[in-house]
């Protein structure tokens, strides 16, 4: 921990002397009170060893007794105030969250015993410094937040006409819900789960599928191109059901116009959309909507998406850049790009579509350039995290990314369109790895004709639009 050095003033007594320098905060400290110095550590890091016992308690408390979570006293709130007839909703989502708090506190159970092991190994080795003290508390505030506030799901309500009916509702972005590790394989012969009867208007085809999303029922959502529509495939279903659109082609609020990208909008149960002929973003009632209503206009919106900051972020194919809108406001600011066509790290050339993390670092599809950007909050250029070596099929490279998303470890995944494949990127890797196709443009099961669309469900499980075979595909998580 300490270092003998020539004679110095002493941090505590102010005295010349011989002293020894504490690796952990650089002071220096004479014989005498050096062990003074290690007791006031020890003392700390008893003191972080007794909260992170009385965090470990809070644990086994909702483990032990479920009905002390905050969720389970809204439920229980709602149910008081409700009538007979619905107390089994009331049962049913309490079972449901029942199960994800035993999966929420079972994970951070294992962080604090990992946490746990680290300052057992300090105590046993005796090495221990001022910073590590700082490390334990950060980390142990960190995870009393996470218990307290949990980020990732929250009771939903659906108004009816005569009572609130209540869900247990979880976000569905694979970033900010389900962590996958560097071996995380999918099974490579995909399940047709939306369409796949050849390109066409009927109910149980699709024609040309861009932009995809996953519900939390696994309800899988298209954004249909040629026939200017959103659809809804519930999980297992033969045929599909239109909720946005649908009309045919054209500018009337009740129809659309080639969407590119849609997004679903809980907290207000809406989609938005990108009408992308129309150049606007249409908000479209997910219950029986007939019509839209253009919150954003004149935009060449092909991607977006939303975090809970309560901002929209939409990518304008044709100014080449991204722009950050308030919900409910028509006026943006650019957050990436927006400095003209072009390959510099401060420009885009048709960004297409957009992800945002919980760092609230945007990443774009950088089409035209090959490659996937990542702009930090208020960066003023971005980073190459996919791609970017000119056009072409070696893993170093992209031909046309689609769709983008950004697991828990900062892994990206891209629809690498015109190779006809979905490829990984690792944190700062120069080359990514093929996910699932890759084995040339077909109808096969394990095959991809240019796919674009990309979602996750809460289990993991992979989903993409398979444009040209005019299909959305689900590869289900190699549990093995």
């Amino acid at each position: 921990m300490a270092t003998a050095t020539n004679k110095t003033l002493c941090i505590k007594c102010k005295k010349s002397k011989t002293t020894m320098k504490c690796s952990g905060c650089s002071k220096d400290f004479c014989f005498d009170h050096i062990d003074e110095h290690r007791n006031e550590l020890s003392e700390q890091l008893g003191t972080i060893e007794d909260q992170f016992n009385d965090f470990k308690i809070g644990i086994d408390e909702q483990k032990a007794d479920r009905q002390k979570h905050e969720l389970m006293k809204q439920i229980n709130r709602w149910e008081r105030k409700s009538i007979e007839k619905i107390r089994q909703v009331a049962n049913e989502v309490r079972h449901e969250l029942s199960s994800r708090i035993v999966i929420f506190t079972t994970d951070l159970d294992v962080k604090l015993k990992q946490l746990t092991q680290k300052i057992i190994q300090c105590r046993k080795e005796n090495d221990f410094a001022d910073q590590e003290i700082q490390d334990f508390n950060e980390e142990l505030e960190r995870l009393r937040d996470i218990l307290n506030k949990p980020p990732d799901f929250k009771i939903k309500y659906d108004t009816t006409s005569f009572i609130s009916k209540i869900h247990l509702n979880m976000k569905t972005q694979l970033s900010r819900n389900t962590n996958l590790n560097a071996n995380a394989k999918w099974i490579q012969n995909g399940i047709t789960v939306a369409g796949g009867n050849a390109y066409g208007s009927e109910m149980n085809q699709l024609y040309s599928p861009r932009g995809l999303c996953i519900d939390d029922d696994q309800t899988v959502y298209v954004a249909e191109w040629t026939n200017h529509r959103i659809v809804e495939w519930k999980s297992g279903a033969m045929t599909g059901r239109v909720v946005a659109g649908g009309n045919g082609q054209g500018n009337r609020p009740d129809q659309l116009n080639g969407p590119t990208d849609m997004i679903i909008d809980r907290e207000r149960d809406n989609f938005i959309i990108c009408d992308h002929g129309n150049r606007r973003v249409v908000r479209w009632p997910r219950q029986n909507g007939k019509n839209g209503e253009t919150i954003i206009s004149n935009v060449g919106c092909f991607g977006l998406t939303m975090y809970d900051d309560g901002f929209l972020y939409v990518a304008d194919y044709d100014r080449h850049e991204v722009r950050r809108y308030p919900m409910g406001e028509d006026q943006g600011i650019v957050v990436a790009g927006g400095n003209g066509q072009g390959n510099r790290l401060d420009q885009l050339n048709n960004p297409t579509f957009t992800f945002v993390d919980r760092d609230h670092s945007l990443y774009v599809t950088d089409y035209s350039n090959h490659r996937v950007m990542k702009w930090m909050a208020g960066a003023k250029q971005g980073i190459i995290v996919a791609g970017g070596q000119g056009q072409g099929n070696s893993l170093t490279q992209l031909l046309n990314p689609g769709g983008v998303i950004v697991d828990q470890s900062g892994a990206v995944y891209v629809a690498d369109q015109s190779n006809h494949r979905v490829v990984r990127w690792a944190p700062g890797a120069t080359q990514g790895s093929v996910v699932v196709g890759g084995n040339g443009s077909g109808d096969q099961l394990n095959q991809l004709s240019f796919p674009i669309g990309l979602s996750f469900d809460q289990e993991g499980n992979f989903y993409v639009n398979d444009r040209e075979n005019h299909r959305v595909q689900k590869f289900n998580i190699d549990q093995s």
